[in-house]
């Protein structure tokens, strides 16, 4: 099993302020990297993780589930609280799902989720089981982002459907989990997005029970906003949530 090239996890030694960083579902490390070295540049020590399945082939993430990407962000954890005083967390779409869990579980000092799921615009979601009884995967579209090198958009370009059956019962399962969440909080999704409905964003932020909490607004960009062409704005918007 080999890595893709620009698809490893990172390791930004910095003060004891960690933050650690979780991507998406089919994604990779790549599209946390350019987060990760503007954090380092404030001094924080940033370590972005691997999910188990990704950043490989397609095919090493069917066998998996969502305990399996989430022990992998408990071992992300585990190796920054040996080297910080404090973490917060910072996670794209699924990786949102997974730090709200974390926070929950673990003592986290601050947690943004990022285009994190709850409502999908997938279409194709209510033939998920006639899908399975005749294929492992579905192809899907990955932007490309053309005023970045493309080692940071490192992901696959299939769905496996297994996986997106455990995803669909993550969300429910972090659904439930919302309440718990009292940590500061900031969550951010783009209005005009074609994967996560904007909703998810106002469905996360009423139900979670930090007094202490952010919701971030983007109106440009697609899915993947920690590449897109706000991103800048969305830095600076989480640079100001962690010195807070």
């Amino acid at each position: 099993m080999s890595v893709m090239r620009g698809a490893e996890p990172f390791l930004l030694p910095g003060s004891g302020q960690g933050v650690l960083l979780v991507h998406g579902f089919t994604g990779s490390p790549a599209e946390m990297k350019l987060l990760g070295e503007y954090l380092h540049g404030l001094g924080y020590t940033v370590l972005g993780v691997r999910l188990c399945g990704h950043g490989t082939h397609v095919r090493d993430m069917n066998p998996t589930t969502w305990p399996y990407w989430y022990g992998a962000v408990e071992d992300g954890y585990h190796l920054l609280k040996g080297l910080c005083k404090e973490i917060s967390v910072i996670g794209l779409s699924m990786g949102g799902l997974l730090s709200l869990k974390l926070s929950v579980e673990y003592p986290v000092a601050k947690v943004a989720a990022l285009s994190a799921p709850i409502y999908l615009y997938e279409r194709r979601l209510p033939l998920l089981p006639i899908y399975r009884l005749f294929r492992n995967y579905i192809p899907k579209k990955r932007k490309r982002f053309a005023d970045i090198d493309p080692l940071y958009s490192v992901g696959y370009d299939h769905t496996p459907l297994k996986s997106l059956e455990s995803l669909l019962a993550f969300i429910k399962h972090v659904d439930k989990l919302l309440p718990l969440v009292n940590v500061p909080a900031f969550v951010a999704q783009s209005r005009i997005e074609h994967t996560v409905r904007p909703e998810s964003a106002s469905h996360i932020y009423d139900r979670i029970a930090s007094v202490d909490k952010q919701l971030c607004w983007l109106e440009k960009s697609g899915h993947i906003i920690t590449l897109d062409v706000e991103r800048q704005q969305l830095f600076e918007e989480l640079k100001q949530f962690l010195e807070k």
